[in-house]
């Protein structure tokens, strides 16, 4: 099975390069985040002609997630479910084959300090909450999506981005928080050394100069964990006009 979480960043901006991706991959689960179109805007035939049944949870300009998977999709929920007044479309999640998926569009932050950021902490508060109160660490589930946070120092290429909403002791105890519902980066055992990164800025050519970060995230429930064989971001797909400035990350389940 080959899961893969991807920031579209605007998927009618990128409709062509996301179908183009999927007819080429063929990814057996994708997660999509930052849709930025409500449900009905969703390309929803042109993905079923590929042979993907979706579920979207979309949101104008802002937000929006999606599930897209080549089997059906089950008890698919929306939100966590509290009593926050919360109008952002930032979760969703199905089962896909006996395996819980969760799509998570985690907040950025704004700056340090700010209401964005307390809002960005009080969410991971919340996500780790829901887990517990739905979900247990002995089921196999998987946690995708744009985490908005570089677990280690060396998953943050320029050392002036160390101390920002995305890099900071808070916020990665925040995540640390929720990878002891009992989940696993995934990824990390196959790139030790850091360096590989999923997301780069727009501006100073970011790309090009390998200032990037590792946000963009698959962590796993342990019986999941122990099936994965390969992880890798697929740095191609954000080469050219039009790019999405995240790259998918993709990973491999025996």
């Amino acid at each position: 099975m080959k899961l893969v979480t991807w920031n579209i960043n605007s998927v009618r901006a990128r409709e062509e390069r996301l179908l183009t991706w999927l007819e080429r991959h063929r990814p057996d689960v994708i997660c999509l985040q930052e849709l930025k179109v409500e449900d009905d805007l969703f390309p929803r035939e042109k993905v079923e002609a590929l042979g993907y049944h979706a579920a979207v949870h979309g949101q104008k300009t802002y937000n929006g997630v999606a599930i897209l998977s080549r089997t059906p999709l089950d008890d698919v929920r929306v939100t966590m479910g509290d009593d926050v007044d919360d109008d952002h479309a930032r979760l969703i999640s199905a089962k896909v084959e006996g395996v819980r998926v969760i799509c998570g569009y985690f907040p950025n932050g704004g700056d340090m300090g700010s209401d964005k950021y307390a809002y960005k902490l009080q969410w991971f508060e919340r996500l780790r909450a829901h887990l517990d109160r739905n979900f247990s660490p002995d089921e196999p589930l998987a946690l995708l999506g744009d985490y908005n946070v570089a677990p280690f120092h060396d998953d943050v290429a320029r050392e002036e981005l160390e101390g920002t909403v995305l890099a900071n002791p808070e916020i990665r105890e925040a995540l640390e928080h929720i990878r002891a519902f009992g989940l696993q980066d995934v990824f990390r055992p196959f790139h030790p050394h850091g360096g590989v990164y999923s997301w780069w800025d727009y501006r100073g050519m970011g790309f090009e100069r390998g200032n990037g970060l590792r946000i963009d995230h698959h962590y796993y429930t342990a019986s999941l964990a122990a099936r994965v064989t390969g992880a890798m971001v697929d740095r191609s797909e954000r080469e050219g006009k039009g790019a999405s400035d995240h790259a998918p990350v993709v990973v491999e389940v025996a």
